[in-house]
């Protein structure tokens, strides 16, 4: 049997309410895999998420560049931290469409940009 038919049955345990969701969101962030629930804002372990190894490599690596655009020894922005969160956001969007397109039409899905660069230079996002 296909893997994806096999996987496309796993329930996503949250907290919210009901304790699963099918509403999901692609996000960086520090230290964390890049699938949350969209409501409870839960970070699901990448492991969990019905997708492929190779899906999943490809979100890791995105979201380990996280953050690129601060000089976190300095807490300030790199002097390209606008152009280098904007590219990380255009990755970040091509990766959920591909998610979305490994999940199907059973989770909703959303890709939630980073605006911390917008942040750091006191631009309006």
């Amino acid at each position: 049997m296909n893997q994806f038919l096999i996987k496309e049955c796993v329930l996503l345990h949250c907290f919210c309410e009901n304790k699963e969701t099918f509403d999901l969101k692609v996000e960086g962030d520090v230290d964390t895999d890049p699938i949350w629930c969209n409501q409870c804002c839960c970070n699901f372990d990448i492991e969990e998420v019905p997708i492929s190894d190779e899906l999943k490599e490809e979100l890791m690596r995105w979201g380990m560049m996280y953050g690129k655009w601060i000089d976190w020894s300095k807490d300030t922005l790199r002097s390209n931290g606008i152009e280098m969160e904007n590219d990380f956001n255009k990755i970040g969007q091509k990766l959920t469409e591909k998610v979305k397109k490994e999940l199907g039409n059973k989770y909703k899905l959303r890709f939630s940009p980073s605006t911390s660069a917008r942040l750091y230079a006191g631009l309006e996002f």
